[in-house]
C-alpha cells in the first residue's frame, strides 16, 4: 500500500449557475493536481453549480445540464488524479447534495449529505432528500470519508464512517462568513477528529454569493486535533497537502500555518468581497453612489474603490440648503483622498418644482417629515437616472442601525442594488473607518493612508433634512441604539432581557416597535453582505403585517 497520498486542495471561487465556467475552474484546478503529482484533487461542496443555489438546484432543466456538464468532466479529467467535485444529483424523484469522485472517465463513486442544515441561511430540508449514512470511497488502496459540510457538524456522520474503513476524512464545504464562525469550525472539526481518531481535511470554497461570502480558510489536523495545514482567508488558491502513513494510520504533512485575519479585517474584507463578486457576477463594471459627507457614505466609497478601483466609482454630492459647508468640504475630501470621480448636482431647483407642483393639494397644511423625504427621494431619483444613463449600479449605504429602525427613506436614500454596510451597525462603522485608515492590504485596490478625514468621524450624525437636525433627535444615541438592537435583533432576546441588561424600558420598546415596523421596508432593501447571524434577510425572516408586541 501506499505510503504518501496527496491532495490539491482547491479554494475556488464559483458562481451560482455558471456549470461551463465552473467546470473550467475544476478543470484548471485537476491539471494544476495532475503537475503537482496529485492523487486525489479535491474542490469544495456544491462547487459545480455553484453555492446556495437555492431553488435554482430543483428546476429539471437545470439538473439534466449538471449531469452533462459532470459527465463531459469526468471525461476531460480521465487521464490523471481523481476528481472529487460536489453538485445537485439527482436519482428519480429525489434530489441530493452530493460529493462525486470522478476517474478513469466516469463518475466513480458518490457520497450523499446526510444532515441537512435547515437554519439561519439554509433551507436544504426543503431543497435535497438526505442520503443514508454511508461508508468511504476508495481512490487507489487508499479509503476516504466524506462528510459533506453539516454532516461533520454531527458525530454520527463521521464516526460511521470510521466505523466502515475510513483512513483520514475529507471534508468539502460551502461554508459562508459571520464573526467568530472560525473558531466555531475549528472546535467541530477538533471534536471529529477526537471521536474518531483519524486526521481530517476541511476544504472551503470562497467569494461572494448575494448576501454570503464564503471565507475559505481552509485547514487540515491530525489526530489529538492539532493544526497542520492552515491556509489564508478568502483567497482564491490551489494548494497541496500530503499524507504519510505511519505505524499509526495517516497523518498530514505539516505546513507554514496562514493567520486568520481579526474582526475588523475579516468585516472588512467581507464588504470589499462581497461587492466585487456581486459587481462581476452580474456584469457590473463601475458604481455610484450619494456622498453626504457623512460617515455612511464615506465608508461605502471606500469599500467601492478596495473593491473596484477608484477610477469604477462615481462619488455625487447632492446638496440642498440644509447641507452644511463642513459636509461639502468633507465629500470632496474623501473622494479626492481616494481618487473617485466627483460630481456636485444641487437639488434645490427640482425640489422647488416638486413643492410647486404639490402646493395646490398641501395647502393649509405645515410643512413636516413628507418635505424632509421629498429631498431624499428626489436626490434617489436623480442617482438613478444617473445608473440608468452611464450604466453604474447605485449603492446604498444604510447602515444596521439603520435599517433595523427604518431610519431611512423607502425610494429615495435606500434605492439602489447593493448595500455593502447592511450588517454593520452605525458604531462599528465609526470604527471601520478608523480602522480603514490605519490599515491597507494588498487586496485593495484604493490608495493606501487617511481617506476618511477624522471631522467626518468625530461631528454629530445628521440626515441634514432641515435646519439642525440630529440623528439623536429621533434616535437614541447611537451606543444605546446598537447595544438594544444587539439584544433584540442578533440575540432574537426580549424587553426584559434589555431591562436586565441596564436600559430603559421604554427605550426598548420604541427600539422594539421601530423594528417590526419598518419590517416592509427591509423587504424591499438592497442585498448586502452577511457580517453577523442576525442579518437582516434569510437569517431573520420576519412577517410585515406582524402586531405582536412583546408584554413582558
Amino acid at each position: 500500500m501506499a505510503d504518501r497520498f496527496r491532495i490539491t486542495l482547491c479554494q475556488l471561487n464559483p458562481t451560482v449557475g455558471d456549470l461551463a465556467g465552473n467546470a473550467a475552474q475544476a478543470r484548471a484546478a485537476w491539471e494544476t493536481g495532475k503537475a503537482a503529482g496529485a492523487d486525489l484533487v479535491a474542490l469544495p461542496e456544491m462547487f459545480l453549480s455553484g453555492y446556495n443555489a437555492q431553488d435554482l438546484v430543483m428546476k429539471r432543466a437545470f439538473q439534466l445540464d449538471v449531469m452533462t456538464h459532470l459527465e463531459t468532466l469526468a471525461a476531460d479529467c480521465a487521464d490523471g488524479p481523481a476528481l472529487a467535485i460536489g453538485a445537485p444529483w439527482a436519482e428519480g424523484t429525489e434530489l441530493f447534495n452530493a460529493y462525486l469522485i470522478l476517474k478513469n472517465g466516469k463518475i466513480a463513486s458518490r457520497t450523499l449529505k446526510h444532515e441537512l442544515p435547515n437554519e439561519t441561511v439554509f433551507d436544504e430540508v426543503r431543497i435535497f432528500d438526505a442520503g443514508p449514512l454511508g461508508g468511504p470511497y476508495a481512490v487507489g488502496n487508499t479509503r476516504i470519508g466524506s462528510p459533506i459540510c453539516e454532516d461533520a457538524w454531527h458525530p454520527d456522520v463521521a464516526e460511521t464512517l470510521a466505523e466502515t474503513g475510513a483512513e483520514f476524512l475529507l471534508v468539502p464545504n460551502g461554508s459562508p462568513y459571520y464573526r467568530d464562525k472560525m473558531d466555531t469550525r475549528m472546535n467541530m472539526m477538533v471534536a471529529r477528529v477526537i471521536e474518531t481518531g483519524l486526521p481530517l481535511i476541511y476544504l472551503n470554497m470562497v467569494g461572494g454569493q448575494d448576501d454570503q461570502v464564503f471565507d475559505g480558510a481552509s485547514f487540515a489536523l491530525n489526530p489529538g486535533g492539532k493544526l497542520a495545514v492552515q491556509m489564508p482567508a478568502f483567497d482564491a488558491l490551489t494548494q497541496s497537502v500530503d499524507l504519510e502513513r505511519g505505524p499509526e494510520g495517516w497523518r498530514v504533512v505539516e505546513q507554514p500555518l496562514a493567520t486568520f485575519p481579526d474582526d475588523y479585517e475579516a468585516d472588512y474584507r467581507v464588504c470589499v468581497q462581497g461587492l466585487r463578486d456581486y459587481m462581476g457576477k452580474t456584469g457590473f463594471k463601475k458604481v455610484l453612489l450619494g456622498l453626504s459627507g457623512g460617515v455612511d457614505s464615506a465608508i461605502v466609497a471606500t469599500i467601492a474603490a478596495d473593491a473596484l478601483g477608484p477610477e469604477n466609482v462615481r462619488c455625487v454630492m447632492l446638496p440642498s440648503e440644509y447641507t452644511s459647508q463642513s459636509s461639502l468640504d468633507d465629500a470632496e475630501a474623501v473622494a479626492k483622498a481616494l481618487g473617485c470621480r466627483y460630481d456636485y448636482v444641487p437639488i434645490k431647483e427640482g425640489r422647488q418644482a416638486i413643492t410647486n407642483t404639490l402646493a395646490p393639494l398641501f395647502e393649509g397644511m405645515e410643512p413636516g417629515l413628507t418635505e424632509e423625504n421629498i429631498q431624499s427621494r428626489l436626490r434617489g431619483l436623480l442617482l438613478m437616472a444617473l445608473s440608468n444613463k452611464f450604466g453604474e449600479m447605485l449603492l446604498t449605504t444604510g447602515n444596521k442601525s439603520e435599517v433595523a429602525v427604518g431610519y431611512a427613506t423607502i425610494y429615495g436614500d435606500m434605492s439602489g442594488g447593493y448595500n455593502p454596510i447592511k450588517d454593520m451597525y452605525k458604531t462599528r462603522v465609526f470604527e471601520t473607518c478608523r480602522w480603514r485608515n490605519a490599515n491597507h492590504r494588498d487586496w485593495m485596490m484604493g490608495p493606501e493612508g487617511v481617506v476618511i478625514p477624522e471631522s467626518i468621524i468625530t461631528k454629530p450624525p445628521t440626515a441634514e433634512l432641515r435646519e439642525d437636525q440630529k440623528d439623536s433627535d429621533s434616535l437614541p444615541d447611537y451606543p444605546v441604539l446598537d447595544a438594544l438592537l444587539d439584544i433584540l435583533v442578533d440575540q432574537d432576546g426580549s424587553i426584559a432581557d434589555c431591562v436586565a441588561a441596564g436600559f430603559d424600558r421604554e427605550t426598548a420598546k420604541k427600539v422594539e416597535h421601530l423594528i417590526y415596523i419598518s419590517e416592509y421596508k427591509r423587504f424591499q432593501s438592497a442585498p448586502g453582505p452577511r457580517l453577523t447571524k442576525g442579518a437582516f434577510w434569510l437569517d431573520r425572516r420576519y412577517p410585515i403585517v406582524n402586531r405582536w408586541r412583546d408584554p413582558s
